[in-house]
């Protein structure tokens, strides 16, 4: 039997216990009644109406449950309804929670519930919508990745076909393509690192050895690691952390691979002649680590996205600027550390903000 007519029958069998109860709760109760009544009634007459007291009691008694049975049809009629409408209700929502959930399992993410009252079926359904949103989110990543990833493989590809070609016809020597090939190839090697890292960090499954250090240590090794390179561009690279700050428990290793992401995509970003400023304030419980540079900065509309996998500003999406998926590296090991990766922009620069927890007292 489907939902509908269960409901429907177990709503008409509580109305009907209901009235039962009623009607034998009303017989047992009713002579106590009934007996005060007449005895009043008997009073207001006088002598004469000891006598009448047994009539008068019989047809207070009928009248009462001519006036119950007579009413019991009505009663049961609007009961009904009553049982009718609510079931359909319950009903109604239960069948759009059964089309949503058909129309998630056959792939159409769009699907939403009504959000109408207060009830739990009303939370019900709002909790459905956040799933499916969820869900929608999901797919639409999994179909973004599938697609970047394909992208990022058409070009070496595309490359490496040519080179071949090229050495197949003649055209190049194998000494001239030998060294192509190692560099496409090594492209592609490093994508696959960089998603097996991104997939690994999104499951919270990356390894982490925290310990206590001084920022003064991360900001030196970062300094060290990158001085040569914008030393070459032509980009200014200055430390400026704050003096006597606590020590944070961290990764170092881990701490030290998000600002060599943050320092690399400022030294693409910062022209010639630019700064990029390394630095850390203590504040709060936290330790802010900054980098800054002096580059165009970022628009607004690309802020919130910034640290999606494959995101690029440049639409143009050109290639020999890593893989796409170092902010979304960065961002997952900051947060698996129990810390942050912000970022803020305007017409004069960018600043990303790493933050970490300070290290107890012991």
């Amino acid at each position: 039997m489907k939902l509908y007519p269960r409901l429907f029958l177990s709503h008409l069998l509580v109305i009907c216990i209901a009235l039962g109860a009623v009607l034998l709760i009303s017989e047992v109760l009713a002579s106590a009644f009934i007996r005060h009544h007449v005895e009043q009634m008997i009073t207001l007459i006088g002598p004469d109406g000891a006598s009448l007291r047994p009539d008068l009691e019989r047809g207070v008694r009928r009248t009462l449950n001519a006036a119950l049975l007579a009413s019991l049809p009505l009663a049961l009629v609007v009961a009904a309804l009553t049982a009718l409408y609510s079931a359909r209700r319950v009903v109604r929502s239960v069948e759009l929670l059964r089309d949503g959930s058909h129309a998630i399992a056959t792939g159409d993410y769009e699907r939403r519930l009504p959000e109408e009252g207060r009830d739990e079926l009303t939370d019900v359904a709002r909790h459905f919508n956040r799933m499916a949103a969820a869900l929608q989110q999901v797919e639409q990543g999994r179909v973004e990745l599938i697609s970047n990833v394909a992208h990022e493989l058409r070009t070496p590809l595309s490359a490496l076909r040519g080179y071949a070609e090229a050495m197949k016809d003649g055209v190049m020597p194998p000494e001239a393509v030998s060294g192509a090939i190692l560099r496409e190839t090594a492209a592609m090697e490093r994508l696959a690192q960089d998603l097996s890292v991104v997939s690994r960090v999104e499951a919270g499954a990356v390894e982490l050895h925290s310990s206590d250090f001084a920022p003064a240590a991360l900001i030196a090794d970062a300094f060290e690691r990158f001085a040569g390179a914008y030393e070459d561009r032509g980009v200014t690279l200055s430390a400026s952390p704050e003096a006597a700050l606590p020590q944070v428990t961290a990764d170092f290793e881990r701490a030290s691979q998000i600002l060599a992401n943050l320092l690399g995509n400022a030294l693409r970003h910062t022209p010639r002649g630019g700064q990029v400023t390394l630095g850390a304030e203590h504040r709060g419980g936290d330790m802010l680590f900054t980098v800054a540079d002096t580059g165009s900065g970022i628009a607004p509309e690309h802020l919130e996205r910034i640290f999606e996998r494959f995101y690029r500003v440049d639409p143009a999406r050109t290639r020999g600027d890593g893989s796409g998926v170092g902010l979304t590296i960065a961002r997952g090991l900051a947060t698996r550390m129990g810390g942050s990766l912000t970022v803020s922009s305007s017409s004069q620069g960018s600043v990303f903000t790493l933050k970490l927890l300070v290290a107890p007292p012991h």
